[in-house]
């Protein structure tokens, strides 16, 4: 069963139903927020790659991937008419980033541009938009006011009813 209203999937993720995965369908999609975001790994989670993994028998030290240096959030209504803006954290648009970064010779601003285009037109006009929504065990023990962040969005093409007259 798929969620429509955020403050119902929200209740379901407390106890003792304690969801924390689930499928939504917002009613409309307003826009794809972009926010900077640090560039660097935090030295803690770098120092936590060099430790590397006591069971493996590959001794070569793993490849650090590069960090996104944005957060991406799609801000949107669901059947109540609520606003809300959740972080997009599905790799698809990690990807879609560097793929158009690559494409715009490193110009930031033209693969943003790409990414929102993508995001924004090309999703919203031509696809029915699904999210997965999931929690992530810190805010969900913390009992975050909402603890969902989306972590893949499901797009469809969209289905026009053939006219039966």
């Amino acid at each position: 069963m798929g969620f429509t209203n955020l403050d119902e999937l929200i209740e379901a993720s407390k106890a003792p139903k304690n969801k924390s995965l689930a499928t939504f369908k917002p009613s409309t999609i307003e826009r794809l927020e972009i926010q900077k975001d640090d560039r660097e790994w935090k030295n803690e989670w770098k120092e936590l790659r060099k430790q590397g993994d006591l069971f493996s028998q590959d001794k070569e030290p793993e490849i650090l991937i590069p960090k996104l240096p944005y957060k991406f959030y799609y801000r949107f209504k669901d059947d109540s008419g609520k606003s809300s803006r959740l972080m997009i954290e599905d790799w698809e648009i990690g990807q879609l980033y560097w793929n158009c970064l690559r494409a715009a010779e490193g110009d930031e601003s033209i693969a943003l541009n790409k990414v929102r285009q993508q995001y924004e037109e090309e999703f919203i006009t031509k696809k029915e938009i699904y999210f997965f929504l999931g929690t992530t065990k810190q805010w969900h023990m913390r009992r975050a006011n909402n603890p969902f962040v989306i972590i893949g969005v499901f797009y469809p093409k969209k289905e026009s009813q053939i006219s039966l007259f």
